[in-house]
């Protein structure tokens, strides 16, 4: 099969167009600037712009147009900025399939499919558009997202049964085939049903910002209509009352901090997909940082993942035989394990069984196969079925019970031989029982189950745990985080390999039968105490995570098969192994580890951390500098005070034009606190600040309030003009906070520490905001228009020592603090 040839796929992309069911537009520059408009901080600038052209204060008006366009300007960017993060994710989470085009096999995306490719798909892959077989191995098709019928249905390479269609999941056994539709053309798309399954909802967090910008948003209204009528009843102005209100509800309302989460999440799921996790919603890193129960499968997360025959039992001889060092005289077991398993496989154990047939010099089978039976059953097994010269032969492999039962032996026989099945699950080794059937009864049994088996034997295979798992889990339960094992071995199997990796409490364990007979409150009880669970079916699982979760649990899962997708989705974060995983696996889940490597889960969870604490940084800085702004321009009305209104709406949104890309941009960038995998992970329902934490920045601010009223009350007495004490106040207030936006970086380290954070854009935010100083003091044109005037060098000295005083009192804060919180951490880390 050469395929279609580039040259080729060109045309049929014009004639088809792309396969898509639908097309999801991305913001364009009217909408973002539509949304811009939209902002209340928005239009409470154009308000006051149409104030002062309306006064005649046409110089003011200009300077507020100006202000206009760089807030626009920097939303814009902003919002570019976090588009294109979401864009590289969406990309890099776009599914994909092999085609071959110029006789060369390649892989692409589903949406560059046309009419005429040759695809390959294999077990848990989502059918990309409506194809026809050409080859295949065991194949049955989930066709419910179609038919509604949940039972796998058959399919091959003969007309009438031939025919796959696009959204529907490969349920077992791989195939060739060619594609006769894509997009709108597919059955999908002419019955108009839409296979995109993650919907954004808004997460805990989301709520709990929307409702704190709405407080402040209801505390600005109120501050504004209050000013507004103090200035209208002591100046009868109304237009300048209104623009005085405007200058305060400016002040209050926060609108930093929405722009700022969205940037934190979509910047935060960007940077993680660099580290090769990526978030199919950059809102998942929000549960991330609180998740406080792992559940890990085995093979392939645990272990590597790259299994080896160990040693085989014959039941004929009675012996237990290693082939890679016994010289094996009767190789049945393995000849007839080779037989169940694919002629191409692509199952790590059943590659396994080929090899290890192909190093004992077992011919590879001439016999023609013309039956299958997939995996299939609690617990599963296989078959399949070839003849030669007129026999029938049945070979299968599966879960020891499974293949103990259909052979029907003897209960002492069949003790024996599963005490063989555990002593060798014991040493933390995969097994599998093998058996035999002829049948020459005309059509074959309609259920595998059904056939005359005779037992054969067992195959036992080692894949070994990562050698750095246990270092992980180590992380993980210095962090507060749990780790539960669920996996389809046998007991034995999984207490070794919980051994072998220093889970905590590994020697108790519960069955998936177990779990299935359990009532809720019996089931919600064994899920909080048990570590390890084994011979787990997907039913089971879905039902341990679901009793986590209602026990107020966060709950993360790594999965990679067809089965586990349900689980995924069901918990609180779904992690999908992503090289060896199914697409089903990553198109449920909310991460996907790319290069399936556990210790990148460990960065994840560190990252998420990392983005909440930077989040708290960021909102404790808008609050504790939006206070004393608040303050400054509301206390002298309400006190009587001879300069009633100091500020402007100039002067507040230049204020904005510093803090805003502050607080969503620098805070960012912070990097990760040491001790961030030492603490506990936060509760589910908690609350975004703790009390303690909300009090000490509405703290910080009064104090910095305190501190600039001081100067402009005594200024004020001693007869200095209103542009003197304006310059004084304003300079203060900016020197607070080029201070604060350094103090708040964080809040157990002192300055001496954090200064040493490498952060990219420190340098240019003291630049910045000293050059934006500097304007104002040394620029007349700049200073005139600011209403302000010069000032002395020694009240310039006071202004900065004010400043200095008005932050710096939290670096002490911060040092007493220090043992208590380095006490606690200790505490916590003995605990575990």
């Amino acid at each position: 099969m050469k395929g279609l040839k580039e040259k080729e796929v060109r045309s049929l992309q014009q004639q088809f167009g792309k396969n898509i069911l639908q097309i999801n537009q991305t913001k364009r520059l009217f909408h973002i600037l539509w949304d811009i408009v939209k902002e209340p901080m928005f239009l409470l600038l154009v308000a006051a712009c149409v104030i002062y052209f309306l006064v005649n204060q046409n110089t003011e008006g200009f300077m507020m147009i100006v202000a206009l366009c760089f807030v626009a300007a920097i939303s814009v960017s902003q919002e570019i900025k976090s588009s294109k993060a979401l864009q590289a994710l969406q990309q890099l989470t776009e599914p994909k399939v092999k085609v071959i085009r110029d006789n060369i096999e390649k892989e692409i995306p589903i949406e560059e499919l046309v009419p005429g490719d040759v695809i390959f798909l294999v077990e848990g892959d989502k059918i990309p558009a409506d194809a026809k077989v050409i080859e295949e191995n065991d194949l049955s098709i989930n066709e419910s997202v179609i038919t509604g019928e949940s039972l796998p249905v058959e399919k091959n390479d003969v007309e009438g049964s031939d025919l796959i269609y696009q959204g529907t999941v490969i349920n077992s056994g791989r195939c060739t085939a060619k594609v006769v539709a894509t997009g709108i053309h597919t059955e999908l798309g002419k019955i108009g049903k839409s296979i995109i399954t993650y919907c954004e909802t808004k997460t805990q967090l989301q709520k709990q910002v929307d409702v704190f910008v709405k407080r402040f948003a209801f505390f600005g209204i109120l501050a504004f209509l209050l000013i507004f009528l103090i200035n209208y009843l002591h100046n009868k102005d109304l237009i300048i009352s209104l623009l005085f209100g405007l200058t305060l509800a400016m002040s209050a309302i926060p609108e930093e901090i929405p722009v700022a989460f969205s940037s934190f999440m979509a910047l935060g799921a960007y940077h993680m997909s660099k580290l090769g996790i990526i978030s199919r919603q950059p809102q998942t890193i929000e549960n991330l940082g609180a998740v406080n129960i792992i559940c890990l499968d085995k093979t392939g997360t645990i272990t590597e993942n790259k299994m080896r025959v160990d040693s085989i039992y014959n039941y004929e001889l009675d012996v237990v035989q290693h082939p890679f060092i016994d010289k094996v005289d009767k190789p049945d077991v393995l000849f007839y394990g080779e037989l169940a398993s694919e002629k191409k496989p692509f199952d790590a154990m059943e590659k396994a069984i080929v090899e290890a047939s192909r190093q004992v010099k077992i011919p590879e089978p001439e016999l023609k196969m013309i039956g299958e039976y997939a995996l299939h059953g609690h617990p599963p097994m296989m078959t399949h079925v070839f003849e030669k010269d007129g026999v029938k032969l049945a070979a299968a492999k599966g879960a020891v019970e499974r293949i103990l039962k259909i052979c029907k032996l003897p209960d002492e026989v069949a003790k024996k031989v599963l005490s063989h099945a555990r002593s060798m699950a014991s040493r933390g080794h995969r097994v599998l029982g093998v058996s035999y059937a002829e049948h020459n009864n005309g059509e074959l049994p309609l259920n595998q189950d059904d056939f005359n088996w005779k037992f054969k034997g067992l195959i036992s295979l080692y894949d070994p745990p990562r050698p750095f798992v246990k270092n992980i889990f180590k992380q993980f339960y210095e962090a507060g985080i749990d780790v539960k094992l669920l996996t389809g071995d046998f007991p034995e199997t999984a207490i070794t390999i919980a051994n072998e990796t220093s889970m905590l409490h590994g020697s108790k364990y519960v069955t998936g039968e177990e779990i299935m007979k359990a009532t809720p409150e019996e089931l919600k009880r064994i899920a909080r105490e048990t570590e390890v669970f084994a011979r787990m079916y997907p039913d089971a699982k879905l039902k341990v995570i679901k009793a986590l979760i209602d026990e107020g649990n966060i709950v993360a899962m790594t999965g990679d098969g067809v089965n586990d997708g349900p689980a995924l989705k069901a918990a609180n974060v779904g992690i999908a192994i992503g090289q060896k995983g199914t697409e089903v696996a990553r198109q449920s889940a909310d991460l996907v580890i790319t290069d399936d490597d556990l210790r990148k889960l460990a960065d994840a969870i560190k990252q998420g951390r990392k983005i909440f604490a930077n989040i708290k940084k960021a909102i404790r800085y808008i609050i504790s500098i939006h206070i004393p702004i608040i303050l400054t321009a509301s206390m002298p009305l309400i006190l009587g005070w001879k300069y009633p209104n100091i500020f402007t709406p100039i002067h507040v949104i230049f204020l904005e034009l510093i803090m805003g890309p502050t607080c969503s941009i620098f805070f960012e960038r912070e990097p990760v606190e040491e001790y961030i995998m030492r603490v506990p992970p936060r509760k589910k329902e908690a609350w975004l600040f703790q009390a303690d934490e909300f009090l000490i920045s509405i703290f910080q601010g009064f104090i910095i309030a305190c501190g600039i009223l001081v100067l402009y009350y005594l200024y004020m007495s001693k007869g200095a003009s209103l542009r003197e004490v304006r310059t004084i106040v304003f300079t203060t207030l900016i020197s607070a906070n080029i201070l604060l936006t350094f103090i708040d970086r964080s809040f157990t380290e002192t300055f001496l520490k954090t200064i040493r954070y490498k952060n990219n854009l420190a340098v240019p935010v003291i630049v910045l905001s000293i050059g934006f100083l500097a304007c104002i003091h040394l620029i007349p044109f700049v200073r005139e228009h600011f209403g302000m005037s010069v000032i002395s060098i020694n009240q310039f000295a006071i202004s900065i020592l004010t400043a200095f005083i008005s932050v710096g009192w939290f670096e002490l804060y911060k040092a007493n603090l220090r043992p208590v919180s380095l006490s606690k951490l200790s505490d916590h880390k003995h605990a575990f």
